[in-house]
Order: structure tokens, then C-alpha cells, then sequence
């Protein structure tokens, strides 16, 4: 699940942590002000890793990126989503559901099943950048989905997913979380 997209060097990007990201708490009501992961969540596309708010282009994003995760022998489901859809200025598909993986275990980078299959970020150039979640959760014991139990693979069925409703349902336990900013490839400041 690595990228084949040639990395794009963004220097001086800064890095923001979630509450400046106006991420929490009202935006993810799962998500407590004062959270502390205790899994740490790596994601990398190619050998860019996602840290924190760092900015990434669409095209460096067209295939799943890898993650790799602390060791243990829970599983994991993990999430991409899309909190600015379809504009940071008009995000009223908010949450778009990019990804969900389930099963995953921790050092696998190639593990588990995709739920929904990835659609990689693609901002208009027009738009200031997303905010794009990765979300791992711990799965309680005996957690089996199905693709139909998340949603449709089409592009309206991913819009306005209801990530605090869909984890409360299913008794997901968030555990690590990382994000970053997804621009389209001719965007400018």
C-alpha cells in the first residue's frame, strides 16, 4: 500500500497541532481536548510521512499510503477522512470517508481489509487546503464488518460520513490519530 507519486518537498510548512486545526473538540466529539494516543500512527505516502498538519499535493496521494503502527496483537481499524468537503469554506460533506481499513495489525503495513476501498485526495486547485484525519481505532473483541456495513464505494455514498455516530455504534476505542493538509497540485497561496 505504498504511493508510486514522486514526493514534492514543501519546506517551512508548519506543523499544527489538532485544537489549532479547530479539529477538537466540537468537530470530533469522540476526540477529548486533552487526548493522548496511546498507539502511535505512522503514515507515510512514498517516504513522506503525514505529520501533524504537514502539507501534501493531490498527486503524491493517488495510491493508500502505508501505515505502520505500535507493536501488539489488538486489531485496528483505521480511517482517512475528509474534514473540509467539499471547500474548508463550504464543508458541508463533511466527513468524506476516503478509506476505512479494518483488521489491521500493529507492523503490517500491508494488513487488514479495506472496507472502502482508497480514493486519494483531490482538492480543487481553487480551494485553501483540507484537513485530512487519519483515525485508528482499537476493535473490540469479535469486531467482523462488511464494505456494507460503513457505506457505498460510490462517490456521493462517501459525503457527510457520521464518524462519531459509526464508531460510537460499533464500540471503536480511538487510540492514535495524525493528519495532514491536502492541496491540489496547482494550488497557490
Amino acid at each position: 500500500m505504498s504511493s508510486s507519486a514522486t514526493p514534492i518537498v514543501e519546506q517551512n510548512v508548519p506543523r499544527i497541532p489538532l485544537a489549532q486545526a479547530s479539529l477538537t473538540p466540537g468537530l470530533l466529539p469522540f476526540l477529548p481536548p486533552d487526548f493522548k494516543p496511546t498507539t502511535r500512527l505512522h503514515v507515510s505516502f512514498n517516504n513522506k510521512s503525514v505529520s501533524l498538519g504537514n502539507l501534501f499535493r493531490a498527486s503524491e496521494c493517488k495510491t493508500a499510503p502505508s501505515e505502520n503502527n505500535s507493536p501488539s496483537s489488538t486489531s485496528y481499524t483505521l480511517l482517512l477522512v475528509d474534514a473540509d468537503a467539499p471547500t474548508p469554506d463550504d464543508p458541508k460533506f463533511a466527513f468524506w470517508r476516503h478509506w476505512v481499513v479494518s483488521g489491521l495489525k500493529a507492523e503490517q503495513a500491508d494488513g487488514g481489509t479495506a472496507l472502502t476501498e482508497y480514493l486519494g485526495p483531490g482538492p480543487k486547485d481553487e480551494s485553501r487546503p483540507h484537513r485530512y484525519l487519519f483515525l485508528l481505532f482499537r476493535e473490540p473483541k469479535g469486531f467482523a464488518l462488511t464494505k456494507e456495513d460503513v457505506g457505498g464505494e460510490e462517490f456521493t455514498a462517501r459525503r457527510s460520513f457520521k464518524v462519531a455516530e459509526w464508531v460510537e455504534r460499533h464500540g471503536l476505542e480511538l487510540v492514535g490519530v495524525n493528519w495532514m493538509l491536502g492541496a491540489g497540485d496547482g494550488w497557490t497561496e
